[in-house]
């Protein structure tokens, strides 16, 4: 009697992966009775269930106000949840830690190993967010800012016209890879480039507190390519999640590395990761261009992305790797940190200790949510809190619409962050990039199609 999914169905096994190489065994070698059920139980495959208690993480931040107290202790109670993931060994949260959504989720600041898996909600839709600056020399910091502002593009989508290809190298390798080959991502990957995105995205200009020289930086990840990959990836992570682990938090699925599909992610992170760092690269290099002058430094962080370590991966949701070997193409160990329009972006070296896992913070963080600080300024005009918190410094939003919850205010006190920085030994500050002016998108959704649309009506 041939042997069916049913058949095992029936004998109280979970239907899986497994079914189909244990169906092709059984019938050839015509098992039945106890040899039938003893194989059976030697290749079924079992599931993996969630600690019980939370394993224990390194707490790297400290409340040191009422608003903050309560963000921690946010931080906390999602910590507490998501160290319940079977897959992890060990966790840390940074002075710039937030929550980011629902129960379980890794907060905004936070770091968590994981043994054989990727979990792509922990790196989030914006993979590889990430920050590169270039210094150009003794020039005119708003001459820089003018030229990068002619050269750079926020808001949604890719533009029109296109004007930047991605190297041929980088789009035959993703044509070869099972995550990225689509058409769409191709697409993506084209239309996109030479983009900044939304929300905390920005083009920095500022002068070395050290040398003087003027210095640009920007900030963005991946933009729909990523978006697009970290899409497929929970797609996948889900499958493997109902069948391996159904207990576990659905935000917290994983693709085991040791998985074909595992190995394919892995490879399409790491195509993602230099699409990103070619987005950079143009917008800097065609600054330089249209500056006609050559750069005297130009380096690169990511402070959103997964690390391995021989089969531990390392996911940073919002913190900065401090040692190179999370860091392949690190410039002398130097990390960029940013903090708000109004502050320096900070220039650290440092390394792993028993408590930072080998990261640092990646910005201010919040601490409270975005609709949360827009409520707080009500009864002033945007253009009385713009002046109030930009007083002299040249700040644009590329939409030409001023965004409330990107100003100064909305983020932690930036000193607090370094104090606690240097308190929990989270990177030496060696440089700070003294602000002279900045790009952001702004609301470039006040003024889009389907809402001025409806205004109309």
């Amino acid at each position: 009697m041939k042997i069916t999914g049913q058949t095992l169905i029936d004998m109280g096994y979970q239907p899986g992966r497994w079914f189909g190489e244990a169906l092709e065994h059984a019938n050839r070698h015509q098992l039945e009775g106890d040899a039938l059920k003893s194989y059976l139980d030697s290749v079924a495959q079992t599931t993996i269930e969630p600690h019980e208690q939370p394993l224990p993480y390194h707490c790297n931040i400290e409340a040191e106000t009422e608003e903050e107290a309560s963000n921690v202790e946010a931080v906390h109670r999602h910590m507490q949840e998501l160290m319940k993931t079977p897959t992890l060994l060990e966790g840390a949260v940074m002075p710039d830690a937030c929550p980011a959504g629902g129960k379980g989720s890794i907060p905004v600041g936070g770091v968590v190993a994981a043994k054989n898996a990727i979990h792509p909600a922990m790196h989030s839709a914006d993979i590889c967010c990430s920050v590169m600056m270039t210094s150009f020399g003794h020039v005119d910091p708003k001459k820089v800012l003018d030229a990068a502002h002619k050269v750079t593009h926020f808001g949604g989508g890719g533009r029109k016209s296109g004007g930047f290809e991605p190297s041929k190298e980088l789009t035959d390798r993703m044509l070869g890879n099972y995550f990225l080959r689509d058409e769409k991502s191709q697409f993506l990957a084209k239309s996109h480039l030479g983009t900044q995105g939304d929300g905390n995205h920005f083009l920095f200009v500022g002068q070395s507190e050290q040398t003087g020289e003027t210095i640009m930086v920007t900030h963005h990840g991946s933009r729909g390519l990523g978006a697009y990959l970290y899409k497929k990836g929970m797609a996948m992570a889900e499958s493997f999640r109902r069948e391996i682990s159904p207990k576990t938090l659905a935000r917290n699925a994983w693709i085991p590395y040791d998985e074909e599909h595992g190995k394919h992610y892995w490879e399409a992170l790491q195509l993602v990761r230099e699409w990103t760092k070619q987005n950079h690269n143009v917008l800097h290099e065609t600054t330089c261009r249209r500056l006609k002058v050559n750069h005297t430094l130009r380096f690169w962080n990511e402070h959103n992305f997964v690390f391995k370590k021989g089969d531990v991966f390392y996911h940073a949701k919002g913190a900065t790797p401090l040692t190179d070997e999370y860091v392949p193409d690190s410039y002398e160990g130097l990390r960029l940190i940013p903090l708000n329009m109004s502050e320096p972006v900070l220039i650290v070296k440092g390394e792993a200790t028993a408590t930072n896992m080998g990261f640092a913070p990646h910005g201010a963080g919040r601490n409270v949510s975005r609709s949360q600080h827009i409520r707080s300024k009500e009864g002033r005009s945007l253009q009385e809190v713009f002046a109030e918190e930009t007083a002299g410094l040249d700040v644009r939003f590329y939409s030409g619409n001023i965004d409330l919850s990107e100003l100064p205010s909305a983020y932690k006190n930036a000193e607090a962050v370094q104090r606690q920085m240097q308190q929990f030994g989270l990177g030496e500050v060696v440089d700070r990039v003294i602000p002279y002016g900045s790009i952001m998108a702004g609301d470039w959704q006040k003024d889009a199609p389907w809402r001025r649309k409806k205004r109309k009506k």
